[in-house]
């Protein structure tokens, strides 16, 4: 094991270097949200404080090409998928893989993303993200079913770290974990600060010192929104907004790695969207601050 780490701490300390060196760092990254249909007329008027888009791709599965064909000429688009589950063993659902095409193929994707996590088994739909242990034989089944869609799509995938409440079964850590998988596939990091934040007090370790463990150079896009905190545990549930410790974790996050676009997500409860440009000035802000700009 310590050889293994040794190794993942070499190859860590190789990219901060490189990325120190990097001509690739965006000046500010872009801004946007997920396409939600309270605030479609809104994002349909192409505010200021908006660069950018994130489809949810099951949201589209059953039509609005017409919709999506109005947004990719307005914004970059990205396509964020839920229910590919990525870390089941066994094949990818063929029918769920094909419509995931479709969506990003219409929105034209910049890239696209799901998550290092299962949704469902042989024969249950889960209906939710669960965490995959941390073992090489799940790291098998991430890298294969990560080519099998980059292969079919023909687009950049990235990959996100999901909230956990209970402790996965561990071979190697979940920064080591994520570093070979993205090594491994060519795929980047979708880095979801306020999971990261989240899980980070409900098992107690500290979020910059994670961070630093990851290579910098695989982190391309975040996603950001208030945390929740109920009975002694902290939740993900995209209705609360950006708190100051978040804001400053996106900071250290964004100066640390060349992230290109930081996606507000709320689902729940979503608000006016005067509001929802109060929290994307508050991240223009971050990201100036970050690359001092």
């Amino acid at each position: 094991m310590a050889a293994v780490v040794e190794a993942g701490d070499a190859v860590v300390e190789g990219a901060v270097a490189a990325a120190a060196e990097a001509e690739s760092f965006v000046e500010v990254p872009l801004i946007g949200i997920g396409v939600r249909s309270p605030i479609s007329d809104w994002i349909s008027s192409k505010p200021s404080t908006l660069d950018c888009l994130e489809v949810t791709a099951e949201h589209f599965f059953d039509g609005g090409e017409s919709q999506l064909e109005r947004l990719r000429q307005l914004y970059p688009l990205s396509v964020h998928g839920l229910g590919l589950s990525l870390g089941t063993p066994g094949p990818i659902d063929t029918e769920t893989l094909a419509r995931f095409k479709r969506v990003a193929d219409v929105a034209d994707a910049r890239w696209i993303s799901e998550h290092i996590a299962f949704t469902k088994t042989d024969d249950v739909d889960l209906g939710h993200l669960n965490p995959v242990p941390l073992t090489m034989d799940s790291l098998k089944i991430l890298v294969d079913h990560s080519r099998e869609v980059m292969d079919l799509c023909q687009r950049p995938l990235l990959l996100e770290n999901i909230t956990s409440y209970l402790r996965v079964p561990e071979e190697i850590s979940e920064t080591e974990f994520i570093n070979r998988l993205c090594e491994q596939t060519g795929a980047g990091l979708l880095l979801d600060v306020t999971n990261l934040f989240i899980n980070s007090r409900n098992h107690d370790f500290n979020p910059v010192d994670w961070l630093h463990r990851i290579n910098p150079t695989i982190i391309r896009q975040l996603h950001i929104v208030g945390y929740s905190f109920h009975d002694g545990v902290w939740h993900d549930r995209h209705c609360e907004p950006i708190q100051d410790e978040l804001l400053e974790l996106a900071t250290e996050v964004i100066a640390y790695a060349p992230v290109e676009a930081v996606i507000l997500e709320r689902d729940v409860a979503i608000p006016e969207p005067g509001e929802i440009e109060i929290e994307l000035i508050q991240l223009e802000e971050a990201c100036e601050s970050a690359r001092g700009s």
